[in-house]
Parts: C-alpha cells; sequence; structure tokens
C-alpha cells in the first residue's frame, strides 16, 4: 500500500520581507482533486501564502523562507528546482483578468508554443481543449483571432483560466478572481472551479465568506500571518473550534 501524498503540503512555513516578518509556522494539507479556501482579513497573508506556492515572491530581493511547502511530495524550495517547470506544473489565476495584448487564440497557445509542451499541429485543438474547460469555446469559437481585448471582465478571467491550464498544471492558484467581476460573471467562474476540481486541485484566496463555502472542500482561515484554523468547509462554517475564526465568520471583525 503507498502513503498517501497531498496535492499541497504546508510544513511550519513562514516567510519574511527584510526584517518583516509576514508569515508563520503555516501547516496544513490540501488533498489531490480538492478545492480549498484561504480566508482572512485585508493584509494577513492570504495571497502572499498563494504566491510563495509557485515562488512568486522570489522576485522581491528582501524575500526568505523557512518550513517548507511541497507539491506532490516535492519540496519546492529544493535547490535543483527549475521555476519554470514549477509555475508550469503550478498555474496562478490573479485578482484582475490579465490577458495578453494578442488574440484569444495566442493568449492560449503562448505558454505551450514557448515551453514547446507540444507540436505546432496540436495546438489548435490544444487551444479549442483549454477553451471548452474554461467553459468559454461556444462564446469565442468564431473569433478566435480576434483581441482579447475586447472580451467582456468576465470573459478575461475565464480566458486567463484557460491560459494557465494550457500549461498542463497539477495545482492552480487563484487569487481572488471574481473581485473584479459582476454577480453572473461570477457565478460561471465558481460553477468553473467546481468542474475543474474532477481534474485539478485548487487553491483560491477569497474575501466572499458565501464563495468559500460554495466552492470549497476544505477551508483556512489566516489572521496576522498565521493559520488560526484549518478543516472541513461544513464544519468552519458551522461549527469553528476556534473563537477568533468564530467571529471572522460572523462578522464581528474584519
Amino acid at each position: 500500500m503507498t502513503d498517501w501524498i497531498p496535492a499541497l503540503e504546508a510544513r511550519g512555513f513562514g516567510l519574511s520581507y527584510g526584517s518583516s516578518r509576514i508569515l508563520e509556522e503555516i501547516s496544513f494539507t490540501v488533498p489531490t482533486g480538492s478545492v480549498a479556501a484561504i480566508i482572512g482579513p485585508s493584509g494577513c497573508g492570504k495571497s502572499t501564502f498563494l504566491r510563495s506556492v509557485n515562488r512568486l515572491n522570489d522576485l522581491v530581493p528582501t524575500t526568505s523562507y523557512d518550513g517548507d511547502l511541497l507539491i506532490e511530495g516535492v519540496s519546492v524550495f529544493r535547490p535543483d528546482t527549475d521555476l519554470v517547470d514549477l509555475r508550469l506544473q503550478v498555474g496562478m489565476v490573479f485578482q484582475r483578468p490579465n490577458p495578453f495584448p494578442k488574440s484569444i487564440y495566442e493568449n492560449v497557445a503562448y505558454g505551450p508554443r514557448l515551453n514547446r509542451l507540444g507540436s505546432r499541429k496540436d495546438l489548435p485543438t490544444l487551444v479549442e481543449r483549454c477553451l471548452q474547460r474554461a467553459a468559454l469555446w461556444d462564446e469565442v469559437k468564431d473569433r478566435l483571432h480576434e483581441s482579447a481585448m475586447g472580451l467582456s471582465g468576465g470573459q478575461q478571467q475565464r480566458l486567463c483560466i484557460a491560459r494557465a491550464l494550457a500549461n498542463e498544471p497539477q495545482v492552480l492558484l487563484m487569487d481572488e478572481p471574481c473581485s473584479a467581476l459582476d454577480p453572473i460573471a461570477t457565478q460561471r467562474i465558481e460553477e468553473l472551479i467546481f468542474e475543474l476540481k474532477q481534474q485539478y486541485t485548487i487553491i483560491i484566496v477569497t474575501h466572499n465568506m458565501q464563495q468559500a463555502a460554495r466552492v470549497s472542500d476544505s477551508t483556512g482561515f489566516f489572521e496576522s500571518g498565521r493559520l488560526i484554523e484549518y478543516g472541513p468547509t461544513e464544519q468552519i462554517f458551522t461549527a469553528p473550534t476556534q473563537d477568533r475564526t468564530e467571529a471572522y465568520i460572523t462578522g464581528r471583525f474584519g
């Protein structure tokens, strides 16, 4: 019998920017094929943690880490880690849609072409498959060579999801992907998250308590750079074990 290996495991993870301590002793696991939500007040370290998983915080020169983060049992901080490969394995969707100023087709094809993930003749099939997975194909199939900048905000965000999927990630990070969207576009993204977890592990940062309750299997509550509580979403929202979690969930602070 093989040991169970989570998609993501944080082991006493901490992060500093210079002398400023941002994250402290974060430990939890996310099973493969599930959605984990990270909630907490502004400035508590949610997005910083998310960006640590594929080492985007390395772009800040004063960043230092301790503890560990593992993707499918392998540390992202190994000395021989190839950051390009890591960021293919761990895709990222940001708070505001950020399509490239290229055509819809080129937005999706860019990563696979750059990273040589398939032959040129396979690209059209790959683009179609990713747009279908992002629930966008039917809306754009007749305008693939038009600028992505002409899409609505919700469509642009789904295009960014398709672009991330084109790199064939195992884990998909989403940093408040609906914060800039209207309620209808938000619903589309939430439905998409539910469908995508059949093939991917998703970690989503959100300020929206209802959204976390709707889309996630597990939830972690961050406060002041620490993980206060982590567990099944239903338990976190109905019977949290920590008073601070209950206070945040019920709106008494944050």
